[in-house]
């Protein structure tokens, strides 16, 4: 776990004041650079030491056979794995004949900065080598926002208190040897040597290579560009192999004198264009990146994240570390899917191979969310990205005996890749999931332009599976059995509640959205029928509740499951512990379930319920997944308890600055980060977005003294400004107008015309709920 003070809180960035070596895997991934299209970890400049190298490139992936001690039909056969491509931030130095390892010397200061408004990863260092020559160190690396496929890393040396002469090693380097795969289910399988050299090429200081995929064929290119300048003599020259390229500089510096390398980065890839083509696009890449220079780059980018920010930031009042922790989410969200332009944003995004660099449905559930009212064409084009995939969706659901589209639990391409029939297959709300967000972006921005482009067809597709899955009873009520909801301890059930009214609204959404489009409805084959089918579906589906206890069930039969014996079993996660077989057969929950339903459609149930949901599922929900806490915060927060609330926010919010999951090394939690704006939104924020209305009913725990978040509605910006006792809402778009409800009142908010309303009374209707053992959420005042 990382200790509090690694990262000084600070608002605006994440700085590191000094290199712990054991934490390097978790802070590459906290410094990790990304557009949604490129991915770099935080590596040192000079390659090593490190905890996990790591270039990425959205989608590029390499196939695996997926091993079965017992195959079964419908069984995935081909796994995917994201693959480290070619790494070009490499620049190796050496003073004199001695190499820069921050392992040897004196390394007298060293200091990170991820600036979160500009963009950027700035690395300083003040070293001397084991023979007395004492430098100075900067390094400014950035993944472009504005253009796609180009990097850049301005790199200076300054030689301190006596003459040096310095060489400079600018490399791509691709198949990097790899560190040993964990024996952690969750951590990515190690490809060995996976790119298989295609051609290369040099000139004076630059070079590209070219690579392919040995399975999967899908071919990349890496170029590089090296600009110098020094005070002196100066020797440049490069050198290319079919897996290395070398830009090497050679310069004597005297004390003061600075030598300043300026490397520009274009990668691009296919699965069908041709050698020439993409060695063509990365040499036009590099060539605009040249055009704009670095300065020119640093300009853009900062231009971009101010518009960003403008319409997304969050400011926290009163809790610092939220603050920070927030920004940082944000951020990081924004980099997963920024230009990753109709391909899929990971659980990883591109900041590490953890879980293989698959999608699943936490980008719809968790991530879109965030997108579509901050960066709503980032959410469109993930969106789009889904539809395009609606074929390998179709053959699995016709592998499975099932019309419609059935999209995979996990996937990088579209194909299922998940091995794990029970918390895979069977966890059919993913389809749910999609098109929830396809709604939500119509909903939210006003526009029937993804629908029309993709939507629908997701939409239709999605309604047909649920329709074969699902079957009427002989009392009408219409039921799901044979799958698994959101807690992956429940498997294969019986009417989970959050699947059953996922589908339900799914059912609806795809009905209505038929209305709105007929041609295209028709040109799918939809007619009048089949839409009143899904609405029938709809409004018959069945909701286990048990009348004893007052309290919805998980599933049918939940709440007659044994219990789970927590003074014998308090090792966490419980999956690396104990048996699916007896996680499987009892109530324990791995993470919300019940408690997302409630979030996801607040009117099916009474503020009393939720109350009783809350405390009874509290009680026996884990934690074990990094989703689990924002949601928890969201409903504690709905009935009352919103010091709880507060814990929450604070442990999704530092699921990754405070390593609390173990295995931020692997790549951070985007879930979890997005959750962070979830939790302070939806949770103390209010807000509700259901059924075409946007809500708020704000409410804030004593260690916060101001929330303020702005959103796009529509073609307006919404300020929502909240402190203990008011909120005031402000349209900031000029002739633009907002229509909410506050609390049961409904309001118009004009630019210029803010709006101040008092904070409704909330008082809860039950004691806080207890955690199971251990599982107390982490908050500022007690860190584990």
């Amino acid at each position: 776990m990382i200790a509090q003070d690694t990262f000084p809180v600070e608002p605006w960035q994440v700085r590191e004041t000094q290199l712990v070596l054991d934490l390097l895997g978790s802070s590459e991934s906290v410094f990790a650079l990304s557009n949604g299209h490129i991915g770099f970890r935080g590596n040192l400049d000079e390659g090593e030491p490190h905890g996990l190298p790591g270039t990425y490139l959205n989608s590029f992936h390499e196939e695996r056979p997926l091993p079965y001690a017992e195959a079964g039909y419908g069984y995935p056969e081909v796994g995917q794995t994201v693959v480290n491509v070619t790494d070009g931030k490499l620049v190796r130095l050496f003073v004199d004949d001695e190499p820069f390892d921050v392992r040897y010397g004196t390394l007298h200061s060293h200091e990170r900065v991820l600036d979160l408004r500009a963009g950027t990863l700035v690395r300083t260092a003040e070293w001397t080598s084991p023979a007395g020559k004492r430098i100075r160190v900067r390094s400014t690396r950035l993944v472009s926002f504005v253009q796609r496929a180009c990097a850049a890393l301005e790199y200076v040396v300054e030689a301190v208190d006596q003459p040096i002469r310095v060489t400079l090693q600018s490399e791509l380097v691709a198949n990097a040897a790899m560190p040993e795969q964990s024996e952690d289910p969750r951590v990515a399988a190690v490809l060995s040597s996976p790119l298989e050299a295609v051609e290369s090429d040099s000139g004076t200081a630059g070079a590209t290579l070219v690579h392919r995929t040995r399975v999967s064929g899908l071919q990349m290119a890496a170029g590089m560009e090296n600009h110098v300048q020094a005070p002196g003599r100066t020797e440049v020259e490069t050198h290319d192999a079919p897996d290395w390229a070398r830009t090497t500089v050679v310069s004597a510096l005297e004390p003061g004198q600075e030598l300043r390398l300026t490397k520009f980065l274009a990668y691009g890839w296919s699965a069908w264009r041709s050698t020439p083509a993409l060695r063509d696009q990365v040499a036009g890449a590099l060539s605009g990146a040249r055009f704009t220079g670095f300065a020119g780059m640093l300009a853009e980018q900062h231009e971009y994240l101010d518009e960003f920010w403008d319409a997304a930031d969050v400011e926290v009042e009163g809790d610092a570390e939220v603050q920070q922790a927030v920004r940082f989410a944000l951020f990081h969200v924004l980099q997963a899917g920024a230009r990753a332009e109709q391909r899929g944003i990971a659980a990883k995004g591109l900041t590490g191979p953890g879980y293989d660099g698959h999608v699943f449905w936490d980008t719809e559930a968790y991530v879109l969310p965030v997108l579509t009212y901050t960066a709503p064409q980032a959410a469109a084009d993930a969106l789009r990205w889904r539809a395009r995939t609606v074929e390998a969706a179709r053959q699995r659901a016709a592998e499975l005996g099932l019309r419609g589209a059935a999209f995979p639990w996990r996937t990088i391409r579209g194909q299922e890749s998940s091995g794990y029939w029970p918390a895979g297959t069977a966890a059919f709300h993913v389809n749910a999931d999609i098109a929830a967000a396809v709604e939500r972006y119509r909903v939210a921005t006003g526009s029937e332009d993804l629908e029309v482009d993709g939507g629908l067809l997701v939409l239709v597709e999605t309604a047909r599976l649920w329709m074969s899955l699902g079957h009427h009873d002989t009392r009408g009520g219409w039921h799901l059995a044979g799958v698994t909801g959101p807690d992956e301890y429940t498997a294969v059930v019986v009417d989970n509640v959050f699947t059953n009214l996922a589908a339900a609204q799914n059912l609806h959404a795809a009905a209505e959205a038929c209305g709105r489009q007929p041609d295209l409805a028709r040109s799918l084959g939809v007619d009048l029928e089949e839409q009143a089918s899904w609405r029938d579906a709809a409004g018959a589906v069945v909701l286990p509740y048990d009348e004893d206890l007052r309290v919805h069930q998980q599933c049918e039969g939940f709440t007659q499951r044994p219990e789970w014996d927590f003074a014998a079993h308090q090792e966490y996660p419980l999956l690396l512990h104990s048996p699916y077989f007896d996680l499987y057969r009892r109530q324990v929950v791995k993470q919300a379930d019940l408690q997302m339903a409630l979030f996801w459609f607040p009117d099916a149930f009474t503020l009393e319920e939720k109350a009783r949901a809350v405390d009874y599922y509290e009680r026996r929900t884990v934690r074990d997944s990094s989703l689990s806490a924002a949601v928890q915060a969201i409903t504690a927060a709905e009935v009352g308890h919103l010091e709880l609330a507060h814990d929450y926010v604070y442990e999704a919010a530092t699921v990754d600055l405070r390593d609390l999951h173990h295995n931020t090394g692997d790549g951070l939690h985007m879930a979890s980060l997005a959750g962070t704006w979830l939790a302070l939104v939806h949770g103390l924020g209010g807000m509700r977005d259901t059924g075409g209305t946007l809500r708020f009913d704000p409410h804030l725990p004593s260690g916060v003294t101001r929330l303020r978040f702005t959103l796009r509605w529509r073609e307006a910006k919404l300020c929502v400004d909240v402190h203990p006792d008011a909120v005031t809402y402000t349209v900031r778009d000029h002739g633009s107008s907002v229509e909410l409800r506050h609390g049961d009142e409904e309001l118009t908010i004009r630019s210029g015309e803010p709006v101040t309303r008092p904070l409704t009374t909330l008082t809860p209707l039950l004691p806080r709920p207890v955690q199971p053992p251990g599982r107390a959420p982490h908050h500022r005042d007690h860190p584990a």
